[in-house]
């Protein structure tokens, strides 16, 4: 290793929460979990990774027990006898590698359609009955729907500890269901889960608060969130700084831990006038660690214009990463279609084999390796 890569290979130590390194395995959704319980093919999957010496482990979206939590086939679970017991054999594969895990925890919200399983007779939910702006087509939430989605994200959270994942990832981006009550165009209620940008962040904050209360203090909680959105990638929550500052502030107030801060180019900056991207922002303005995300490593991000799907991407310059890191800009680089195409990505980028690292094709999609 180079000392122009040092910055990677730092160890980072938060709370009950140590990593050997700053590399974090993206979460990414592959619909290989038939019966929505892991098996012993998603065991290996983040065993390899592990042995790949990645810092930390972001599972794929994991759906809380609510009935209209999920929104597409063969996705894991995070409640019932079955998946937790296969999540218990994930996290013991990733730690006898010396790995550390954490599931992300996950609600689809308004993105559902009936047809999926569980049950598929349940709609999708939202805050406003929203499915996109002006468009409502799906259930809006009761005050009693809102409670039982924040019981089962800390009852999801309390199984992760019992589990032994070492902290959570709450998914609070892209449009899904916590995102769906940040975002004003889907949540236009006038009650205590609507209002401003800040007074919409309630529903996070009480998600937070609640898992807090099962987890203890030492656990680590991690809040994943973006600006743009699965249906809108110019979607901005927060226009400039002081709006950011205004947003975040609650989330933090409520106990996140640490921002993973969702871009699809990680080099882009937010704002005009400075180069931060938005985990910059996010730390300058909060002093919480942060994670940054997107096209780390690959030359094209995930969902290119006029793609369909994933795009494909070679491998790139690491330089820019590597260098704000140094910087302080941000404290983990969270890595996903690189670390599919090469389960040794850290090692290879450690021992500087920069030639043996893969592209990213799209019929990796297809194999759960």
């Amino acid at each position: 290793m180079t000392a122009s890569a040092a910055p990677l290979f730092k160890p980072f130590d938060f709370k009950s929460l140590h990593l050997e390194n700053r590399v974090v395995m993206a979460p990414m959704t592959r619909t290989f979990s038939p019966g929505n319980i892991p098996n012993d093919l998603n065991v290996e999957y983040y065993r390899k990774r592990a042995a790949g010496d990645v810092g930390l482990i972001i599972t794929e979206g994991t759906c809380v027990g609510h009935k209209a939590a999920s929104g597409y086939p063969n996705v894991p679970f995070f409640y019932g006898k079955e998946a937790l017991e296969g999540w218990r054999k994930v996290a013991e594969a990733v730690h006898a590698e010396g790995g550390k895990i954490m599931p992300q925890l996950w609600h689809v919200g308004a993105v559902r359609r009936p047809g999926v399983e569980p049950d598929p007779d349940v709609p999708g939910y939202g805050p406003s009955g929203m499915v996109a702006k002006g468009k409502k087509k799906c259930h809006e939430m009761t005050e009693q729907d809102i409670a039982d989605v924040i019981d089962a994200f800390a009852q999801a959270a309390e199984d992760a500890k019992a589990v032994g994942m070492d902290g959570v990832e709450i998914h609070g981006a892209h449009g899904y269901l916590i995102d769906q009550f940040f975002w004003g165009d889907l949540n236009e209620r006038s009650d205590k889960w609507g209002g401003n940008a800040v007074e919409r962040t309630r529903f996070a904050t009480e998600i937070v608060k609640a898992i807090r209360a099962r987890v203890g203090a030492d656990f680590p909680i991690i809040l994943r969130w973006s600006q743009w959105k699965m249906q809108d990638y110019n979607a901005k929550l927060a226009g400039n700084p002081l709006e950011l500052e205004q947003f975040l502030e609650p989330l933090v107030d409520a106990g996140v831990d640490i921002f993973h801060c969702s871009t699809r180019r990680f080099w882009e900056p937010e704002f005009s006038g400075s180069d931060l991207n938005l985990a910059g922002w996010t730390k300058k303005l909060t002093g919480k660690p942060t994670i940054t995300v997107g096209s780390v490593g690959l030359d094209a991000a995930f969902t290119e214009e006029g793609t369909a799907g994933f795009a494909e991407a070679q491998p790139a310059s690491l330089e820019q990463l590597v260098s704000r890191m140094a910087n302080n800009e941000f404290d983990l680089v969270a890595v996903g279609r690189a670390l599919i195409a090469n389960p040794d990505w850290v090692k290879k980028v450690a021992e500087e084999q920069h030639d043996n690292i893969l592209p990213y094709t799209k019929d990796m999609l297809t194999n759960l390796a």
